[in-house]
């Protein structure tokens, strides 16, 4: 059976949809934000296009948090190529991080889940940003819904009009 171009980028939004949710869960030591931008409860639109269907989206925001975002190359446990410039992978997410900042061109280990093969990955730090991150809940561009999505970094969300 073949696919047209139109089902396979059906396929493919469904399988980002589906790995872009999450449990929910967070950090233990990860503090939630004292005055974010958006509040928990309130909505924004999606501006950053780190998936299919991720841009123009309206979100409900799930959390918000005070912390360091990273963006990482990450070299999967599951022996897939190299993910380049992944956004975004918080400093509570990185095995033994420390208290302060990580600077660029440090190699970690990532203790996230939100892609497979992340959990237990060699990483670099490609760029590091103090700001608020943000869990959402959102419905793609194209009807996928998505749960608990991390992280989007303040400055990739715009207020509604």
């Amino acid at each position: 059976m073949r696919l047209n171009a139109l089902e396979i980028k059906e396929t493919i939004e469904v399988h980002f949809a589906e790995t872009m949710s999450s449990s929910g869960d967070v950090p233990d030591k990860l503090e939630e934000a004292e005055n974010p931008a958006f509040e928990i409860g309130s909505q924004a639109i999606i501006e950053a296009d780190h998936m299919p269907g991720m841009k123009g989206a309206l979100a409900t925001i799930a959390g918000a948090y005070e912390t360091t975002a990273y963006s990482v190359t990450y070299f999967p446990t599951t022996g897939e190529e190299p993910v380049k410039d992944h956004k975004w992978v918080i400093h509570e997410e990185i095995e033994n991080a420390g208290e302060e900042s990580l600077k660029p061109g440090t190699e970690v280990t990532l203790i996230a889940d939100h892609m497979e093969g992340m959990d237990g990955a060699k990483a670099v730090i490609e760029s590091a940003a103090e700001t608020n991150v943000y869990m959402l809940d959102f419905t793609t561009t194209t009807s996928e819904k998505v749960d608990n999505h991390k992280w989007i970094i303040e400055s990739e969300l715009a207020p509604i009009e």
